[in-house]
């Protein structure tokens, strides 16, 4: 179900003061997650700090609300008793005492770690049939709180607050979880998309299994309570007949006849009912085994077509690259696409095996639509044009109209088929980067212009530098980057990977106070730096390096690098990284998508830290989807404000006045009084009527790619494939696109083979070098990164573009 389908309607509230026990209670913390299932009755796992917590079954305070105040309930007597490795293969296992509820306290419980995992029981003879609660090391964070107690939480959903015997023995557990999570993160690192479907087929089986168990359960049930109605119901019969037998006066008799009567009556209808479900009882013998047989078939037969399927794509890519093998055609021949200067590397086609698993082959086919399809564009002031009139005609006739003022709709996305094979054939044992990806998948914006984007709520960075209090900036700072996700929540489309050498400008120095500029530095890995001035006082910098890893049913994006914001009046320094983008239903269902991680936004120059927390979707949380948490500290850990909301609509900060808690210390601010104090930092823009038809872009992003004067070479606008597709000319597109990225790849088999010469020579050789950018160390961040070295705007201004490489 998409993401969007389960998004909660009421607006995201502070943190309540919840607890971590099954069913809502525990110890008054702040946020604490949910038990495992068994320890407090059905309410076990409910999301604190809502109302859904209470209603779930919890009793006690701590289900939603702030739970009673008191010491909680002394542990039982006895130790925790760690048994160390234990006999069943397990890491460890023994008792420790874990936190239930505020009626329970503290209750002994058999815990045992495995593979990467901390699962509990009531007691240790319950191992072989029932597991209490099971929570994954990978995505846990190990907390010790005093000598004996130490907390478990996986970021929301399942807390353990759990206290040893001793401090010694509390070590010990705590050395061996950790172990455990650094052994579980390096295999999950390592994991890839045999073992995830392995798992999941493992579990699914596993769910079989205890379902069939219960259904047969039942059909005994069922056959014992048949026999006991027939057996009492005979026993009722003979009773009667027994007193009518007896000298009785005539009333009484009157009255068990009647008694007799209904007796008969019931025993009528209990021996239908019992027909009924003799009846059933032997038709759900007779076809359970067929029923269990039939889908056991069922799941063979799918894993047999998932085994042949990648048999086939990998043989019918062996095939590919056999027939490229024998019939590449020499450098030299007339139907050769690179001049004669650009012949190296001899008797090496242009398609070898080494460049299959190195090159980026972005559309390696072209797929062919009705001609006439691409060509019916009514309602956009850029309207699709005929054949007989050529691209530069029309982009002319476009930069006329988008002089008098910005667009505010493109043409229309067209729907176009697509056989999935084609793509799926490719895709086998390659990153998103060497995927062959024709233009169906694309939206008409390049990579360069997707990253520009992130400049739409630009004026957060206004109102950051005008704050006087940096921690209060570094709430605006904070909201800013969180904006930038808000533009991704239905772009399901890929954006056009940019040639190496392109760049992308956007001048709003007249409307909006800024001007950006980006550039593709590298083609593999992918990588674009970007920086962007404002003369409100602010310039913002990034180099992101985009890795992928394709899982079949989702596809995970992960951008690498820093960003910077620095603000010029107070010499206030910020830097963050980019979380975990996860597309799913990649390849059945609709597609959506979901950001995960955590960010922490540094204040080099105060030493001020922010805490963003992206809380990954689930099913089964009743939490808001998209939420997103965050602290401001300043540098001795104390909290300021705190962030609440979500990635896709807007972001509230208050502040946090400490109150006298019950022990005298310092307390967290009562909800109600947070609520009063909060404040929007940042509300997410409508989108533009008939988004849906326009690949939901914002009114930013319309403007993006339209023809603009001046601009360099380089510049995305001018990127021939990306034009056509815009216009809904895709089979064109896909022959332009596949001409551009045979273009660079013999500019960079150019390049290797100077290197080459240059290496046999002994002469120097510089490699490529971006055009605007350099390659240096930052003095902040102690990372090799590019920065802007200067020079655009000033070659806009005189047009001069001599330098520009000709990549289009």
């Amino acid at each position: 179900m998409a993401a969007t389908e389960l998004r909660g309607v009421v607006g995201p509230g502070p943190a309540a003061i919840a607890a971590p026990g099954g069913g809502g209670t525990g110890p008054p913390v702040l946020g604490g997650g949910g038990g495992g299932r068994g320890d407090s009755g059905p309410g076990s796992g409910a999301a604190p700090g809502t109302v859904a917590a209470a209603a779930a079954g919890g009793t006690g305070p701590g289900a939603g609300g702030v739970a009673a105040a008191g010491p909680a309930p002394a542990p039982p007597a006895g130790g925790s008793g760690g048994s160390g490795t234990g006999s069943s293969g397990s890491a460890r296992e023994g008792w420790l005492f874990k936190w239930t509820n505020y009626i329970k306290g503290y209750q002994r419980r058999w815990f045992v770690l495995s593979n990467g995992l901390l699962s509990y029981y009531r007691s240790k003879a319950e191992m072989r049939h029932t597991c209490r609660g099971t929570i994954n090391l990978a995505t846990a964070t190990i907390t010790v709180e005093d000598t004996c107690n130490f907390v478990l939480t996986n970021g929301g959903t399942q807390t353990y607050h759990l206290k040893a015997s001793s401090e010694v023995e509390r070590q010990r557990w705590v050395t061996a979880l950790e172990l455990a999570k650094a052994k579980a993160v390096k295999m999950l690192a390592e994991s890839d998309e045999s073992g995830d479907e392995e798992s999941v087929s493992q579990t699914d089986k596993t769910e079989l299994q205890n379902t069939l168990r219960t259904l047969s359960s039942k059909v005994e049930d069922l056959s014992t309570c048949n026999d006991l109605i027939a057996k009492h119901g005979t026993a009722l019969q003979r009773s009667l007949s027994e007193l009518e037998s007896l000298r009785l006066p005539a009333e009484s008799n009157e009255k068990i006849k009647q008694v007799n009567e209904r007796a008969t009556l019931f025993r009528i209808t209990s021996n239908a009912m019992i027909n009924a479900c003799r009846d059933f009882l032997m038709l759900a013998q007779t076809h359970s085994k067929k029923w269990q047989k039939s889908l056991q078939y069922e799941r063979d037969q799918r894993i047999r077509l998932e085994e042949t399927l990648e048999q086939l794509a990998k043989q019918h890519n062996h095939l590919e690259r056999a027939f490229r093998g024998a019939t590449v055609l020499p450098a030299n021949t007339p139907g050769s696409t690179g001049s004669g200067k650009d012949q190296c590397c001899p008797g090496k086609g242009d398609m070898s095996d080494e460049d299959d698993e190195n090159e980026f082959f972005d559309a390696p086919e072209i797929i062919t639509m009705p001609e006439n399809l691409g060509h019916k564009r009514t309602g956009s002031n850029i309207s699709g044009a005929s054949s007989d009139i050529s691209l530069d005609e029309q982009y002319k006739h476009q930069l006329e109209e988008t002089k008098k003022e910005k667009r505010t709709r493109i043409p229309y996305k067209p729907n176009y088929s697509l056989n999935l094979w084609s793509i799926m054939k490719n895709c086998i044992g390659k990153e998103l980067s060497k995927i062959p990806m024709p233009v169906n998948f694309n939206e008409p914006l390049s990579m360069l212009q997707r990253l520009t984007e992130d400049l739409e709520y630009h004026e957060l960075l206004d109102r950051a530098a005008k704050c006087e209090n940096s921690l209060e900036q570094l709430c605006y700072v904070a909201a800013f980057t969180v904006s930038s996700y808000s533009t991704t929540v239905f772009r399901t489309s890929k954006p056009f990977n940019p040639l190496l050498g392109e760049t992308f400008e956007l001048d709003r120095l007249e409307e909006n106070g800024y001007r950006s500029i980006c550039e593709q530095v590298s083609h593999h890995p992918p990588a674009a730096a970007h920086h962007a001035d404002s003369k409100h006082g602010w310039t913002l910098r990034q180099e992101i390096k985009i890795t992928s890893k394709f899982r079949g049913k989702y596809l995970s994006i992960m951008p690498l690098g820093s960003i910077h914001c620095i603000f010029h009046a107070t010499g206030h320094h910020y830097t963050w990284k980019k979380v975990t983008t996860t597309v799913h239903n990649i390849i059945v269902g609709k597609l959506w998508i979901d950001q995960s991680g955590e960010i922490d936004i540094v204040n080099h120059k105060t030493g001020d830290k922010c805490n963003l927390k992206f809380v990954p979707y689930s099913y089964f949380s009743r939490d808001i989807a998209r939420k997103v948490t965050g602290e401001v500290t300043d540098p001795s850990g104390k909290v300021h404000f705190v962030l609440l909301g979500t990635w896709d609509e807007k972001m509230d900060y208050f502040k946090v006045q400490p109150v006298i808690g019950d022990n005298g210390g310092d307390a967290r601010q009562r909800g109600h009084e947070a609520e009063e104090s909060r404040v929007m930092l940042w509300k997410r823009n409508p989108l533009p009527k008939n988004a849906e038809n326009m690949y939901y872009f914002s009114e930013l992003a319309l403007t993006l790619n339209a023809p603009e004067a001046g601009t360099a070479p380089t510049d995305s606008r001018l990127r021939p494939d990306q034009r056509l597709m815009e216009n809904g000319r895709w089979d064109e597109a896909n022959a332009e696109k596949q001409r551009l990225e045979e273009k660079q790849r013999l500019s960079r088999k150019k390049r290797e083979a100077e290197a080459v010469k240059a290496t046999e020579d002994g002469t120097p050789y510089d490699p490529y070098k971006a055009l605007w950018f350099e390659r240096k160390k930052d003095p902040v961040t102690k990372e090799l990164t590019h920065v802007y070295r200067g020079g655009y705007w000033e070659c806009k201004e005189k047009q001069d573009w001599t330098s520009c490489p000709d990549i289009f």
